[in-house]
């Protein structure tokens, strides 16, 4: 894919590029409990999270499970009252003792957020050239004519060929991958360096998913681009992620390289997402159902009450940790050793781990094929 040129401040006003492998956010020790006034919930329960240039990192889990709170904070976007502990940095600066002023120049021009629903994330009264010219101009500065400038290459680099009718056409007369692609474009014209993408892909149909998570795919190659990709597809997040982080209750409760989390899992949540996936031949498997709210005993595993492993030992609380012979892999699970051996035999007791499933190009007759590949 061959990218225009988008012009860019001088040094004084900007940043040096960021060079592939280096960290840009980093997120340790991260909680964060909503207050109601009759009760606190515990939404993040100490998360460790680092996004490298170049890297597409994925976030899974249920809905419920704190991913959303995670790019909200980093983002700097929770309701007043919210109680936040923990470190955030964006290349080595705290995000989240900054004053709002500062944060307000951070917000697009750093870091963007591209969120679910383009519908409630695009002014339904506004052209979509004025909220990107809105964008760029106020996060960066120069002319009119170079906000603009900026704004027509990147339509054109997020494969939006026609910019002067994209940009004189309202939110309601373009599709939806047009209005994913338009908040894209609206990062890439500020010269955000990081992207968290709240379920990008869910309102889209299968094609044109595709070519969004495509088009991601070359701007983080070509950019040097670091995505946070947030998403309870794993089917997705197989086609796009370098490195994959499980979620459950506010806990990370896996992670490592994406290939080999989802194909060999050390927990045993990982395990019972990969089965509920829709396979071609047998029955998908069912996670059991969510416990009341308060059944989970404090300083124990969160997941217990729903895993057919629970055992004594897991009324303690598991801290995560590396998996003997998991790789590069942390799991919070007491019996993580035998869970991915488990996972590796695709026996044991636990549902099999179905192999990764990816859609390819579609074929001319509108036909989507399924490419299997087997596990090692």
């Amino acid at each position: 894919m061959r990218l225009s040129r988008i012009p860019r401040p001088g040094p004084s006003q900007d940043e040096a590029d960021p060079v592939p492998g280096e960290e840009l956010l980093s997120i340790e020790g991260l909680k964060v409990a909503f207050d109601d006034g009759s009760r606190r919930t515990q939404a993040l329960r100490g998360v460790d999270l680092n996004l490298h240039a170049g890297e597409i990192h994925g976030v899974a889990g249920e809905s419920g499970s704190g991913k959303t709170t995670v790019a909200l904070t980093t983002m700097g976007l929770l309701p007043r009252g919210t109680h936040v502990e923990g470190s955030v940095r964006y290349r080595g600066t705290e995000l989240l003792n900054i004053s709002e002023r500062q944060l307000r120049r951070f917000r697009g021009r750093r870091v963007a957020m591209i969120f679910q629903e383009t519908s409630t994330a695009l002014n339904p009264v506004m052209t979509a050239g004025h909220q990107l010219m809105m964008a760029a101009r106020t996060h960066l500065p120069g002319t009119r004519a170079e906000a603009r400038d900026r704004v027509r290459a990147a339509l054109r680099d997020v494969r939006l060929r026609d910019t002067e009718r994209v940009m004189s056409s309202y939110p309601h007369e373009l599709s939806g991958g047009m209005c994913q692609r338009i908040m894209i474009a609206m990062a890439l014209s500020c010269g955000s360096r990081v992207l968290l993408a709240d379920e990008p892909t869910t309102a889209l149909d299968v094609s044109v998913q595709a070519e969004v998570l495509d088009l991601v795919k070359g701007l983080v190659a070509s950019r040097h681009l670091g995505v946070l990709m947030i998403s309870h597809d794993l089917a997705v997040l197989a086609q796009v992620a370098d490195n994959i982080t499980v979620m459950y209750q506010g806990e990370v409760v896996e992670s490592g390289p994406g290939d080999v989390v989802l194909r060999q899992p050390a927990h045993p949540y990982t395990v019972g997402l990969l089965s509920c996936l829709p396979r071609l031949h047998g029955r998908r498997g069912d996670l059991p159902e969510l416990p009341p709210v308060g059944e989970v005993t404090e300083g124990g595993c969160q997941y217990q009450p729903r895993c057919a492993l629970a055992s004594l030992e897991c009324r303690q609380a598991p801290n995560l940790a590396s998996v003997a012979d998991g790789g590069d892999r942390l799991a919070r699970c007491w019996k993580s050793t035998s869970v991915l051996a488990a996972s590796k035999r695709g026996s044991g007791g636990l549902p099999r781990v179905p192999p990764a499933t990816r859609a390819t190009e579609p074929s001319l007759n509108g036909a989507v094929s399924l490419e299997n590949e087997s596990n090692p």
